[in-house]
């Protein structure tokens, strides 16, 4: 069965236009209209929003979660983990890092420390456990890194599509900002990929791995023409995702 889980949280988000992703969540899961729809109720504190999650999330079938910030990515992915273990792989297409701990955080954003806290580092009612190893993580179009998400990159040695081993499951994280010339996200970033070059880089990896979960997040509208181009975006990458190789 497929399930869209709509999670229309924004208090992860940094950005003026974080109201936004409340409507957003609701028109991504709107496209995807074959499938069993959940919608969870995301108006409380980060880890109540997160039990809530976790507690909606199916036990069968593949689940689509749809944003929101990133951060409604914590329970889904951790729930993948503790399933697939050391098998599953996190690609990660994402204009930002999401790399950054409490720590280091310009702006103490959760949406910018989620893969972070996925790793095992960052706010300690948030991180996992198990957390996902480094070598578990590619990142795709990631083009706009802080300093110290960088440096953290280099230290971690996290590295692209090339590094996932042959028997790994895939979680596909899709943050729309990974696009070139979508506006309607918080922090729009040039030089992106094509929806073309996105459905071609997760077909290739549909054709090689179990794909076990999707995530798509940070849509905020305001551009009708980005509205019309994910109309079409998204039930491709649903359909990819959902129907790979098992």
């Amino acid at each position: 069965m497929l399930t869209v889980l709509e999670v229309p949280q924004w208090q992860g988000s940094g950005s003026p236009t974080a109201p936004r992703l409340v409507e957003g969540a609701s028109r991504l899961a709107a496209m995807v209209p074959e499938a069993r729809h959940v919608r969870v109720d995301a108006e409380g504190t980060l880890d109540e929003n997160a039990g809530r999650v976790r507690r909606a999330l199916p036990q069968d079938g593949f689940t689509v979660t749809v944003g929101g910030d990133c951060g409604v990515e914590l329970e889904p992915v951790a729930a993948a983990l503790r399933r697939y273990g050391d098998r599953l792989h996190l690609v990660w297409f994402d204009a930002h890092g999401d790399l950054n701990s409490p720590a280091t955080s310009p702006s103490g954003a959760f949406h910018g420390m989620i893969l972070r806290t996925l790793l095992g580092e960052g706010p300690s009612s948030l991180v996992p456990s198990p957390a996902l190893r480094p070598d578990q993580v590619a990142l795709v179009g990631t083009r706009s890194l802080d300093p110290a998400e960088a440096d953290f990159i280099r230290r971690a040695g996290i590295g692209g599509p090339s590094t996932i081993q042959e028997n790994a499951v895939l979680y596909i994280h899709v943050d729309l900002d990974v696009l070139d010339g979508i506006t309607s996200v918080g922090y729009p970033e040039p030089h992106g990929l094509s929806p073309e070059a996105l459905t071609e880089a997760i077909a290739g990896l549909a054709s090689l791995h179990e794909i076990v979960g999707l995530g798509i997040t940070e849509y905020a509208p305001s551009d009708p023409q980005d509205e019309e181009m994910l109309r079409r975006l998204v039930p491709e990458l649903v359909r990819l995702c959902s129907a790979s190789r098992p």
